[in-house]
């Protein structure tokens, strides 16, 4: 089943916040996708993880960018973000194979 067939009362509005939020503005999207990146790992995501590495990366995002990033959301998120991390490092890697 689709959800946003499902759930379309929710699911449009939720991609219309997600746009508006995600635009440029004060900040730009490489950057809000990289706040997103590091919140991805705090809040144990794996699918948001890979998400947000995509989406940084295709609004310009280094590996650089990307490790300071996933270093935030790992101090932010403790012993579990250490794990969580990793996972988005080899994210990282992953999307990155892919555009050499």
């Amino acid at each position: 089943m689709d959800l946003g067939k499902a759930q379309a009362s929710v699911m449009v509005p939720f991609e219309a916040m997600h746009k508006a939020a995600s635009a440029s503005g004060a900040l730009d999207q490489k950057t809000k996708e990289l706040m997103a990146l590091a919140i991805s790992i705090v809040v144990r995501c794996d699918d948001c993880i890979a998400y947000h590495v995509h989406d940084a990366i295709e609004a310009g995002a280094t590996r650089e960018e990307l490790e300071e990033a996933i270093g935030v959301g790992v101090l932010m998120g403790g012993g579990p973000g250490m794990i969580y991390g990793t996972h988005a490092i080899e994210a990282v890697a992953q999307f990155l194979e892919r555009t050499d």
